[in-house]
């Protein structure tokens, strides 16, 4: 049976065995957590991505994951309807939760459907670019085009957001996996905006191509 001061002594023991490992646990515990992120990609988008009117499963995003088998991992924040400044108020939650290594933003496609100002868009998503390169992670944008008969003057203004943050910003600029989808109506929803599940598998193919020299260099 020990005796109190033997007791004390082990207690003490202890403690400074801790004390001398902790830091070495510490530094043990972010290697892990920078392991995990090395291997994630966060898709945040809106209803293109989100698999509108679909199972989400059945979304580009997921279909691109089974075929990567999760390397790197990929999460689909996307939500349906999301604005640009609305992607922006998820993000610093999403970025502190999956901690990734890469951001798709495929974002500003309602805005400009809505007729929001160009460089009011320009300015959400330039904040969102911001979020992301402040939590060291990597800003990927991709190209939003919009529908011919909203106007040339506005779709010109539009489109010219993405070129011209990405070289701002000095960061990829992902073509529109949509131009393509759009050629084939069969691939189409009926409202003519949305892509439908045949399309999935194609639009996971070629975003597996474009993407690829992005996150899969290391």
């Amino acid at each position: 049976m020990l005796s109190l001061t033997d007791g004390l002594s082990k207690m003490i023991n202890c403690n400074n065995v801790f004390r001398w490992h902790y830091p070495f646990l510490l530094l043990l515990l972010l290697l892990v957590s920078r392991i995990a992120a090395a291997d994630t990609l966060l898709v945040l988008g809106d209803s293109l991505s989100a698999g509108y009117r679909m199972s989400a499963t059945a979304a580009w995003p997921s279909l691109l994951n089974k075929t990567w088998q999760q390397q790197p991992q990929i999460i689909n924040a996307s939500i349906s309807g999301d604005t640009a400044g609305q992607g922006l108020a998820r993000l610093p939650g999403l970025l502190k939760q999956h901690q990734p290594r890469w951001v798709l933003i495929e974002l500003g496609g309602n805005d400009g459907l809505r007729g929001f100002p160009p460089a009011n868009i320009a300015q959400d998503l330039s904040k969102v670019i911001d979020e992301v390169k402040a939590a060291k992670a990597q800003p990927l944008l991709m190209q939003i085009r919009l529908p011919a008969n909203y106007g040339r003057r506005y779709t010109e203004a539009f489109s010219a957001i993405y070129p011209q943050l990405a070289q701002q910003y000095n960061i990829p600029l992902v073509p529109f996996f949509m131009e393509q989808v759009y050629l084939k109506p069969e691939w189409m929803q009926q409202d003519g905006i949305h892509p439908n599940p045949d399309a999935q598998p194609f639009i996971a193919n070629l975003m597996a191509n474009e993407l690829a020299p992005l996150v899969k260099q290391n």
